[in-house]
């Protein structure tokens, strides 16, 4: 399961400050895809930039608030809808069924707007970016990294190996894997032989498992994993503040 409807972002354990100014706003792809999208700018900025993916659900309500939790932690912030080309740009909210466009989602697609993404986050200041994502999101922000984007790492929580593809021999952006030691939805066999490629292609990556946490662990609302979610949030601000001079600015 992805996360539930009434799932809450938990905070950072270190914030800088509040949340300085926020927008929904409509980008276009190269292609001339519209999609929906969701900015969050810190009153306090740490010099870094965050592109949110989301899980399967798109651009719910759960990703707006976690626009502002990182806001809070100091990254100017941008949250990306994947779903514009079959969906259109109607908002993602409990009703919406994203796994009734999910077959219809292409790389070549997120690609696309995650460029016009990162240009829009480049528009308003200067700072090194990075993706990260959940689940379906996870997957994508990993192979972002291959995309020649100039990302300075991706962050990925437990996304699915097949979204991610054949693309290694092309990352050229360090990799953080953030995963559930008891994931239903991906065997840890499964990201077993993917970074098992990353070693035999020499790609740089850091992996934690969080042993016995559930698929979607990263969920304030559920008390008994608030440490795992503090571990992965320092994790975070650990891997972004050590490649923060990495990637095109």
């Amino acid at each position: 399961m992805c996360h539930s409807v009434d799932a809450l972002p938990p905070a950072a354990p270190v914030v800088t400050g509040g949340v300085a100014e926020h927008e929904r706003l409509e980008l276009t792809a190269a292609d001339g895809n519209r999609f929906r999208a969701y900015r969050a700018a810190p009153a306090v900025p740490n010099g870094r930039n965050v592109l949110l993916l989301p899980d399967v659900r798109g651009l719910h309500p759960f990703y707006e608030a976690l626009a502002h939790r990182f806001a809070e932690a100091g990254f100017h912030t941008l949250a990306a809808d994947p779903y514009g080309r079959s969906a259109g740009t109607g908002p993602r909210d409990g009703s919406f069924d994203g796994m009734a466009y999910l077959a219809l989602l292409e790389p070549a697609h997120v690609e696309a707007d995650a460029a016009a993404a990162v240009a829009a986050i480049r528009e308003r200041g200067s700072g090194p970016v990075f993706s990260v994502g959940f689940c379906l999101g996870g997957a994508y922000s990993w192979r972002l990294a291959a995309a020649g984007l100039g990302l300075a790492g991706a962050v990925g929580f437990y996304g699915p190996p097949r979204f991610f593809g054949d693309v290694t021999p092309r990352l050229s952006a360090p990799l953080l894997m953030l995963l559930a030691g008891n994931d239903v939805a991906t065997p840890q066999e499964e990201f077993d032989a993917l970074t098992a490629g990353f070693d035999a292609a020499g790609k740089e990556y850091e992996t934690h498992v969080y042993d016995g946490a559930p698929h979607s662990f990263f969920d304030a609302s559920y008390a008994e994993w608030r440490q795992e979610c503090a571990d992965a949030w320092h994790r975070i601000l650990d891997f972004t503040r050590r490649h923060g001079g990495a990637g095109i600015s």
